[in-house]
């Protein structure tokens, strides 16, 4: 069944992109659930080349608005070709092929069966745990020419599709950690929140 199905909203107001930045946990933009991002304007393209931008000089792979502070239904991944992939379905995609992707209003239909691997996030950083995401994921989004496109993704780009979409209902990696994850991170965790104060 689909999941976050995109709804009308009022227009988003303008942002400067140049004040955006990564926000780190426990900042509470990272909890809230964000909201449909809408008609796609010049500054929603603005706003974007600025998490791109963000994301590269992070080293990241997926970046979502809420990571920059916005509550919007959007983000942008770069996902790398893996050379160990083996052959995949017609139509289906395990990464970018090369060039940024940006997604807007997404809307996912998960498929396959669970697969745990290790994951990371740039909002928590020095963290990391295994976590349990399909293998598969078919997503509908809106790109920056306004028209809705969709995505059949497996390997690493339905992982980074899935945990990207995660940050747009205020959910992190911590939240799907296993108990030894959760016990092997929690002075990092600390370490993070007492910086926050």
């Amino acid at each position: 069944m689909p999941q976050h199905a995109p709804s009308t909203t009022e227009p988003i107001g303008s942002i400067d992109p140049g004040t955006l930045h990564l926000r780190l946990h426990p900042d509470a933009v990272l909890r809230a659930k964000a909201r449909p991002v809408g008609e796609v304007t010049d500054n929603v393209r603005e706003v974007a080349q600025r998490m791109l931008q963000i994301m590269h000089e992070e080293e990241g792979i997926g970046l979502a608005a809420p990571q920059v502070g916005l509550p919007w239904r959007m983000f942008v991944c770069m996902v790398p070709a893996d050379p160990k992939a083996g052959d995949l379905s017609e139509g289906v995609r395990e990464d970018t092929a090369g060039n940024p992707m940006v997604c807007i209003d997404p809307v996912l239909t998960p498929g396959g069966p669970l697969a745990s691997v290790e994951e990371g996030c740039l909002s928590l950083p020095d963290i990391r745990g295994q976590i349990n995401r399909q293998v598969e994921v078919s997503m509908e989004a809106t790109g920056l020419d306004g028209k809705r496109f969709t995505v059949n993704a497996a390997g690493l780009l339905a992982r980074c599709i899935q945990h990207e979409v995660d940050h747009l209902d205020g959910v992190l990696i911590i939240d799907k950690f296993g108990q030894l994850d959760r016990l092997r991170t929690r002075s990092a965790l600390r370490r993070l929140e007492r910086k926050a104060r």
